[in-house]
């Protein structure tokens, strides 16, 4: 049994692994995009899968599921058309909810997942045991959890995510961060200590940055993102936007800050995030509005005024366009 003291070590020492990631990509923008986003992790089982099994897992709307398997192999069908094999200590994240099928051997007929969970009589503590005779040599064991995303998120990190990322034995080896925390959460999860569900939703928050870092090569467009965060100028006009949302910015204004004419920054902005400059900070004013509307009892002119928009009416417009509900029917959603 690890203690629960050694636990919460294994958290801090987490986040001292994510800041490090700041060398390489602007942290406080990542952490920004990822408090706008407001990730949040959850786990939701760890398994004794037995042969023969097969479980379809349904899709979920703003969420990013994760598989790392502890024992035994698994076979990850996503969206109907990727196939995928995870060997003992590999992951695979399916970033934008997809549905997908988990199974020892393809083309058995899966069972749903709420199925699986209710003949199991399944609780959401412990372990979850299905398919035939137990064995503890033969079972898969995997540790599941999904990360959920504010309503309306629609950052361009989001949009380049792939069907799915997968980490395996070679990128850890290339990634020694990532393959502390992964040995963490596996070390943690079947322990079975107090708090160490906790600490592992807390790693698992730390892991899917590190994931998508150590991740970017395998997609062009998440290396692009990837890139712009790091990258001296646009990371720059990032940060600017990030630091001072309620700032009246213009393409010009930003431009002349990190020092670039005006069409080669947008352009270079365009390229990196797949989308215009002034789009983005749109997007961004529109989401953080959002988040303060629903956490917050801020006036809704003073949230206006916050995200840089001096007219409530048009910040009501632009408001309700974005997401289909007005800033005062968001506020009495959520009163």
């Amino acid at each position: 049994m690890v203690p629960a003291v050694e636990l919460e070590k294994d958290a801090r020492s987490s986040y001292l692994m994510v800041s490090e990631f700041g060398k390489i990509c602007k942290m406080d923008v990542l952490s920004d995009i990822l408090d706008v986003l407001q990730l949040r992790g959850t786990l939701y089982f760890r398994t004794a899968f037995s042969p023969p099994w097969s479980v379809a897992v349904p899709a979920h709307e703003r969420a990013a599921r994760f598989h790392l398997s502890v024992q035994g192999r698994c076979h990850v069908r996503v969206a109907d058309r990727h196939d995928v094999v995870l060997n003992a200590g590999d992951m695979i994240v399916i970033p934008n909810g997809a549905a997908h099928v988990l199974c020892d051997t393809p083309g058995e007929t899966p069972a749903p997942l709420e199925d699986v969970l209710r003949r199991a009589g399944y609780t959401g503590e412990g372990v979850l045991v299905h398919g035939g005779e137990p064995r503890a040599d033969a079972d898969t064991k995997l540790i599941c959890g999904h990360f959920n995303f504010a309503p309306g998120s629609n950052h361009p990190l989001l949009r380049a995510l792939p069907d799915y990322l997968l980490v395996t034995a070679e990128l850890r080896a290339r990634a020694p961060w990532l393959d502390e925390m992964m040995r963490l959460i596996a070390r943690q999860m079947f322990a079975e200590a107090p708090g160490a569900t906790a600490s592992v939703i807390r790693l698992s928050e730390a892991l899917f940055i590190e994931v998508i870092r150590s991740c970017a090569d395998q997609d062009a467009a998440l290396r692009g993102v990837i890139e712009a965060m790091a990258d001296p100028r646009v990371g720059s006009a990032l940060s600017l936007m990030h630091r001072n949302l309620e700032q009246a910015w213009t393409l010009d204004q930003l431009a002349r800050e990190i020092g670039m004419s005006r069409s080669r920054f947008a352009d270079r902005f365009q390229t990196l995030m797949g989308c215009a400059p002034m789009s983005y900070l749109s997007d961004l004013r529109l989401q953080k509005a959002m988040n303060l509307l629903s956490g917050t009892a801020e006036p809704i002119q003073r949230v206006a005024a916050q995200v840089g928009y001096r007219s409530p009416a048009a910040f009501s417009r632009a408001f309700t366009h974005r997401f289909g509900h007005s800033p005062s029917d968001t506020r009495r959603a959520v009163a």
